[in-house]
C-alpha cells in the first residue's frame, strides 16, 4: 500500500478505535456499524455483548445490485433496506457507529434512509 493511503486507512481506524472504546451495542440498543470502500457499503446491526449479527445489507448483494448511478442514492436504499430487516427482527432503537468516517455522503445517507425506515438513533 502506498505511504499516504496506508495513512489515511491507519488513521480511520484509530478514529474508530476511540469511538469503539465508549459505544457498545445491547439487546436493547444495537449497534450499526458501518465500512465505506471507494465502491460499496455495507453496514451490520451487531448485539456486542452476546457477538451476534442481527442484521446485514450491503451493496454488493443482489437485492441492491442495479445500475445505479449514484452511490448516495444506492446508499439510501441500503440504510432503508436494513431498516426493514432490523424492524422484521424486533429492533427498534439502535446506536449508530460512523466506522471512523465523516458523517456525510454515503454514511449520512445510509443513516438518514434507515431513520426514515423506522430507526431510532
Amino acid at each position: 500500500m502506498p505511504d499516504m493511503a496506508k495513512k489515511r486507512r491507519d488513521s480511520r481506524i484509530r478514529r474508530h478505535n476511540r469511538v469503539r472504546k465508549a459505544m457498545r451495542g445491547t439487546a436493547a440498543r444495537p449497534r450499526v456499524a458501518v465500512f465505506r470502500s471507494n465502491k460499496h457499503i455495507s453496514a451490520q446491526v451487531i448485539d456486542d455483548i452476546a457477538g451476534v449479527t442481527i442484521a446485514a445489507v450491503s451493496t454488493t448483494e443482489s437485492a441492491l445490485r442495479s445500475p445505479i448511478n449514484s452511490n448516495i442514492e444506492a446508499a439510501s436504499k441500503a440504510g432503508a433496506l436494513l431498516a426493514e430487516r432490523a424492524t422484521a427482527a424486533g429492533v427498534k432503537e439502535v446506536v449508530f457507529d460512523r466506522g471512523g468516517f465523516r458523517y456525510h455522503g454515503r454514511v449520512a445517507a445510509l443513516a438518514d434512509a434507515a431513520r426514515e425506515g423506522g430507526l431510532k438513533f
